[in-house]
């Protein structure tokens, strides 16, 4: 029920995903009345679907914490959170309010063992592919502890994603020195170095432009700078289609060259297109919970259900326990820092 449009948009989204993943089997919550007619035009998704009606639907702008008072235990989201709990799902997709998400989520999972926060981790398309960053909104703050706990949550996730063993993970900073940079985010440099994670690569710090160069499989940073980091980047891809658009209209040899080398610009509109790597995953919970942005199209809808799919299929949550117990014997953060 949740994003700007609804079950218009995710009922096609899971048809879309379906087609790729015929395993699937999905427990659609929502109210019956709005769902139904819409699950009825999808008899594919249907048949592989059991519907569990939720009278209650979180609102975009309600605040977490309104959410979990009003919503607990009888809204679509919450219901579809607690059937990750039960058993009854591995994984909740939801293209709802992101606040109300993470807290009913932590509310309801509770975070892993040695993990104190949980975290968004995005896909980021860059000059080499692809990478993940994270935090790019769930706290706001990051001591150093919590800065190596993204860096293990992350790097489990991009050798998912990427199928790499040994994932690079890099610390954003402002600068590559050493020297450079807060307290915090230097200490958890020297703290990668010296816990030697046998399943991730720590090369250092990396700048805001190592984003999307894609020097890195992983960028570290907490909530605030990230979300920063993500609407930047956002708006700026924005800012580069409508400054295309109003070029190549403004004048005839303008749309001749347009229609010249339309091939060329059909490929930068795929490669830019933020529906293909739609699906921001909350890492550090007993459970997996992808969240779609709340603006997309079926197309979008049905990636942020392909990334729930491998992140249980490769199981993440497994992968992210190994490695934190291969470093259940590294020395203090005391003793590091000093």
């Amino acid at each position: 029920m949740g994003g700007d449009h609804g079950p218009s948009i995710v009922i096609p989204g899971a048809a879309l995903a379906l087609e790729r993943h015929p395993d699937i089997r999905f427990v659609i919550h929502g109210d019956e009345t709005v769902c139904r007619p819409i699950l009825d035009a999808h008899p594919k998704l249907a048949a592989a679907s059991e519907f569990v009606h939720a009278p209650v639907s979180i609102r975009m702008d309600d605040k977490p914490s309104q959410a979990l008072r009003q919503g607990r235990g009888k809204s679509s989201m919450w219901k579809a959170i607690e059937s990750v709990k039960t058993g009854d799902a591995d994984v909740a997709v939801s293209a709802g309010n992101t606040g109300a998400l993470m807290a009913m989520s932590t509310f309801c999972l509770r975070t892993m063992a040695k993990i104190d926060r949980p975290a968004i981790a995005a896909i980021w398309p860059t000059m080499r592919g692809e990478s993940i960053v994270l935090d790019v909104g769930a706290t706001i703050g990051a001591d150093a502890p919590h800065l190596v706990d993204l860096a293990v949550m992350g790097s489990a996730m991009a050798s998912i994603m990427f199928d790499i063993p040994k994932p690079k993970v890099g610390l954003l900073n402002v600068g590559t020195e050493e020297v450079k940079g807060i307290e915090d985010v230097k200490l958890a440099g020297r703290m990668l170095k010296e816990y030697d994670f046998p399943n991730l690569d720590y090369v250092g710090f990396v700048e805001g432009d190592d984003i999307g160069r894609g020097t890195v499989d992983v960028v570290v940073t907490e909530g605030f700078s990230g979300n920063i980091a993500l609407k930047a980047a956002e708006g700026t891809a924005k800012q580069i289609g409508a400054y295309l658009k109003a070029a190549m209209s403004r004048t005839w040899r303008a749309k001749l060259g347009y229609l010249l080398a339309k091939g060329a610009f059909d490929a930068l509109r795929e490669k830019m297109d933020p529906r293909k790597v739609n699906g921001g995953v909350f890492l550090g919970l007993n459970g997996v919970v992808i969240k779609s942005h709340g603006g997309t199209d079926a197309t979008g809808f049905a990636a942020a259900v392909d990334v729930g799919y491998d992140m249980v299929k490769y199981k993440l949550l497994a992968r992210i326990s190994e490695t934190l117990a291969r470093g259940e014997n590294r020395p203090p953060v005391e003793e590091v820092a000093s």
